[in-house]
């Protein structure tokens, strides 16, 4: 039995959902989200939690169960708590500013970026070269992270770039003047 896919959900106080023809909806406190779930799979929701059965000990419904289990506890806790990644910026003449519900960033381009995120998130610029990126969907939240990483990435012999907090960049030597 999968370890993640047998753990019962628990469904917080606030949190409200509804599984109709293959669909879990879960609406909360931060707001709605829905996801349609595997077929093979069977979602059964009792007074204050969630379990998810597979029918088979197959690799692909193993794979699923699992999968399923978790997408739907990150839907709840979406709703309930919400999810939020911080970016850290780091570079002379580097800066960020938020314009309205955009960023306008000076990253060491050429030119200075002026990113838009979806509607579902919301930025915000809590330090001067920090990003704070909250919503209640964990995959957007991590996709508008990366592209806003890969906007300036790292760079491994001073560091400059635009990074996950607390995430280690491998530094490098530079060039070494030799003798002959």
């Amino acid at each position: 039995m999968s370890r993640i896919g047998k753990k019962p959900i628990e469904i917080s106080k606030g949190v409200d959902i509804s599984i109709q023809n293959n669909t879990v909806e879960v609406k909360g406190p931060k707001g709605k989200l829905q996801w349609q779930y595997p077929a093979d799979m069977t979602v059964i929701k009792t007074e204050n939690e969630i379990v998810v059965t597979r029918p088979s000990d197959s690799k692909t419904h193993k794979a699923l169960h699992g999968l399923t289990r978790m997408l739907i506890a990150n839907m709840v806790q979406g709703v309930s708590v919400g999810y939020s990644k911080l970016l850290e910026i780091e570079g002379i003449g580097f800066s960020v500013e938020l314009r309205g519900k955009s960023l306008f960033m000076n990253v060491g381009l050429s030119h200075p970026i002026l990113f838009t995120p979806p509607e579902e998130i919301t930025l915000s610029v809590p330090k001067n070269l920090n990003i704070l990126i909250s919503g209640i969907d964990k995959q957007k939240v991590g996709q508008v992270a990366a592209k806003l990483r890969l906007i300036c990435p790292p760079e491994p012999y001073k560091g400059f770039g635009i990074r996950y907090q607390g995430e280690h960049i491998r530094r490098k030597a530079g060039k070494k003047v030799g003798v002959k």
